[in-house]
């Protein structure tokens, strides 16, 4: 960002009063709260406008609160009843923010041609965020897909029997067990 820019958005953000202004905190319980509530419009209150999102089920960062909102009713569509908790300190230096979250869901609608298993799943994940003027600019989720997968009982389990069929049919072979020759 060209130094121009950067010293306007500090001019900016000390014009807003400081008790207008978000802790890290606040937005991002503002963010769980979004995604809990099921209510596309209430990303317009913590994202910018111009806001990148991506995650392990998006093929490419989706851009702007509408990408954003379509992209959540699709797994709210799925998830009904979805929700998203706060699952450890998160940690800011006021520019970028790293939240560990989790998703308490039980997945009752297809997704995308995958039909409803109605298992419960819980998803920890962690948001890595960039703030821009009390909003989320930029917001990388991370969490472990196969994981997910495992609970809802699309993929085997870690060491499972299954596991080992898939490795083969892949081409993989057998692993050995940990600690054995």
């Amino acid at each position: 960002m060209p130094a121009d820019s950067t010293r306007r958005a500090a001019d900016e953000l000390q014009s807003i009063p400081a008790q207008a202004r978000l802790s890290f905190n606040q937005l991002i319980d503002q963010w769980e709260a979004a995604w809990s509530g099921k209510d596309p419009a209430a990303f317009k209150e913590v994202c910018a406008a111009e806001v990148h999102y991506e995650d392990p089920l998006t093929q490419e960062p989706l851009e702007g609160i509408q990408e954003l909102s379509r992209h959540a009713e699709r797994m709210w569509s799925a998830f009904p009843d979805a929700r998203l908790q706060k699952a450890g300190e998160r940690l800011s230096n006021r520019r970028f923010v790293a939240a560990p979250s989790k998703l308490l869901a039980t997945h009752r609608a297809p997704l995308e041609g995958l039909p409803a298993t109605n298992r419960f799943v819980v998803v920890h994940c962690i948001f890595y965020c960039e703030l821009e003027h009390d909003r989320l600019l930029r917001i990388r989720a991370f969490f472990d897909l196969y994981d997910a997968a495992t609970q809802l009982g699309i993929l085997p389990g870690r060491g499972t029997l299954g596991e080992k069929a898939l490795l083969m049919l892949r081409g993989f072979g057998l692993r050995s067990s940990r600690g054995q020759s």
